[in-house]
């Protein structure tokens, strides 16, 4: 009987062992279910005071969430951003560059199942301020840097010196900027999302060539001394003064391998010390070719005495460091350019050739620009190998220099203008230069032949537009005589002769009759006319030894039409 109410009471505290177990395991499963739900309603959020970049985005779904970011960041990431370097700055877009934000990057992890108490316990309690996750392309990056530096890079500029006027006139070097291609990159990528202040990069000075210092050593111990005041040239009793504009003239300034030099031209200076005193300039005199009787003669060279100018220019350098500033230099003997050994060498010697013409000696005023263009080409000298221009010779063709107003021939009519009657002294000299062997170089026939000349062997003149001009060859000097005698025009060429010449003129063909033309110029001239036109053409051969050259000439003439003067009454 003990027995077996032991056992009872075992099955009856079993059986209330088993009741309590149920009660508390079903309270567990409620708890965890709870648990899990709880998890899964805040795993659907963003952690409460969440933010990114200062955007909250607490309590949020991830899509609401990722809304929200591009409202508020997408701005941020597209604006322009400015981007400085030194005193230089400038806008880079964001796209261009590469760089965006990556909102679902951003998001990633933070909503969500999970069970872990420490992540539940963070959601619900609150969140933390998130980072943005930035997105670039190093290549796209790259790029924009470099496309960057037009605009941030600055060249160095070298320094200048001079003297204006008196003067010194100095522009200081300055120093250039290149951006540091992958610090930039670096320096933007770290800072470009939201940057609010200029994104500064960083920049390698170029330094210029030569520096400030050099310059600086020029004009404060060269170029200063030198215009503070005159320098004064000494050569016995003899002075000169040199003023501080006069010295600066003959300045100037070497920029090389980093140094500045100021040097002084010796020529210049020479000549300024002969301007500012004539009697230290040479004694000594050129020989000269002259025509005496009508024929060349030679007036001998003379020695003279003049300043030694060969070392003036570091002489007046180192007077302009002293107080006194006196450069004195010596007198020595001194030779003419022009000796009368080599006056003789230039071989004017013998006539060349001779030619005239006759002129209408009833046109006195056009008779006087004869006088006027013979004596400006009497004894003139024509070098070897030099371009003997006419033109040239006689400009200005002007009142003021000696000329008269008389009869032309403009665009086939007659009129009158200063220098009429030149064209003869044109012709003149075209033909001892043609028929003397020298180079043809410019000339232009008449419009109409007048019959006091060669057919096709003369030429007109009009100052600034009309020239006759040839090339003395021959190898020596060549000297023009002219004169005018009481019925022909002069001209003879002396020196040594090279070319025999020959001259060939065709007959008269292609010949035109004379029409009627209307003038109604205000200085209209009636003329009857009547002389046909032409062609005709010349042929010279020149033979020099061995050499034999030959060359033609070619031209029409118009016809010496009959001049009415007035309006052509045919024409309304």
């Amino acid at each position: 009987m003990e027995q077996a109410r032991v056992k009872k009471r075992d099955t009856e505290r079993s059986g209330r062992n088993l009741k309590g177990w149920l009660i508390g395991g079903g309270a567990v499963v409620v708890l965890a279910g709870a648990y899990a739900g709880g998890a899964a309603l805040v795993g659907g959020q963003i952690p409460q005071g969440s933010s990114v970049h200062g955007v909250q985005i607490g309590g949020l779904d991830a899509a609401d969430a990722a809304a929200r970011l591009h409202e508020k960041l997408d701005p941020l990431a597209t604006e322009p951003i400015t981007i400085a370097a030194g005193e230089k700055n400038t806008e880079l877009l964001p796209a261009n560059a590469g760089l965006g934000i990556d909102v679902d990057a951003t998001l990633a992890g933070q909503t969500g199942y999970s069970l872990n108490p420490a992540v539940l316990w963070q959601r619900v309690t609150g969140g933390e301020s998130i980072e943005p996750v930035l997105t670039d392309d190093q290549d796209m990056l790259t790029a924009a840097v470099e496309d960057l530096r037009p605009k941030l890079d600055a060249k160095a500029t070298e320094g200048k010196i001079a003297f204006k006027d008196a003067a010194v006139d100095y522009t200081a070097p300055t120093t250039g900027q290149t951006i540091d291609a992958d610090a930039a990159a670096g320096s933007i990528e770290d800072a470009w999302f939201g940057a609010t202040q200029p994104i500064e990069v960083a920049t390698t000075a170029v330094e210029p060539k030569t520096p400030a210092a050099a310059f600086e050593k020029a004009r404060d111990e060269q170029a200063k001394p030198l215009v503070k005041g005159d320098v004064t040239v000494a050569a016995g009793r003899l002075k000169a003064t040199l003023s501080p504009a006069a010295l600066a003239q003959a300045a100037s300034f070497t920029v090389a391998d980093g140094a500045v030099t100021m040097k002084l031209d010796n020529d210049k200076l020479a000549d300024q010390v002969l301007e500012a005193n004539p009697k230290m300039g040479s004694t000594a005199k050129d020989a000269k070719i002259i025509l005496r009787g009508g024929k060349p003669a030679i007036v001998p060279a003379v020695e003279g005495h003049g300043v030694d100018t060969a070392k003036l220019s570091d002489k007046v350098l180192v007077a302009a460091t002293t107080k006194q500033r006196t450069a004195t230099v010596d007198l020595k003997v001194t030779q003419p350019e022009l000796t009368t050994k080599k006056a003789k060498a230039l071989g004017v010697k013998e006539e060349i050739v001779e030619f005239s013409t006759p002129y209408p000696t009833y046109d006195t005023v056009r008779t006087k620009n004869l006088r006027a263009g013979s004596a400006k080409l009497n004894g003139l000298i024509v070098m070897p190998g030099e371009t003997f221009s006419l033109t040239k010779a006689l400009a200005p063709i002007t009142v003021a220099n000696g000329y008269f107003e008389s009869g032309v021939v403009e665009d086939g009519f007659s009129t009158t203008a200063v220098g009429g009657g030149l064209s003869q002294i044109s012709t003149q000299l075209f033909n001892v230069g043609w028929l003397g062997g020298m180079d043809n170089i410019a000339h232009r026939p008449h419009s109409r032949w007048f019959d006091r000349y060669p057919a096709g062997r003369e030429s007109t003149l009009w100052e600034g537009q009309i020239d006759m001009a040839w090339k003395n060859n021959t190898g020596h000097a060549v000297m023009i005589q002219a004169w005018v005698s009481s019925d022909r025009v002069h001209t003879r060429l002396w020196g040594t002769k090279k070319y025999t010449v020959t001259s060939k003129t065709s007959e008269h063909y292609n010949k035109t009759n004379p029409k009627t033309r209307y003038n109604d110029a205000e200085k209209c001239v009636s003329e009857s006319g009547g002389q046909k036109g032409f062609s005709v053409d010349v042929h010279r051969t020149r033979t020099s030894g061995s050499e034999t050259l030959h060359d033609s000439l070619h031209w029409t003439y118009q016809p010496w039409n009959k001049i009415v003067c007035g309006k052509d009454p045919k024409k309304k």
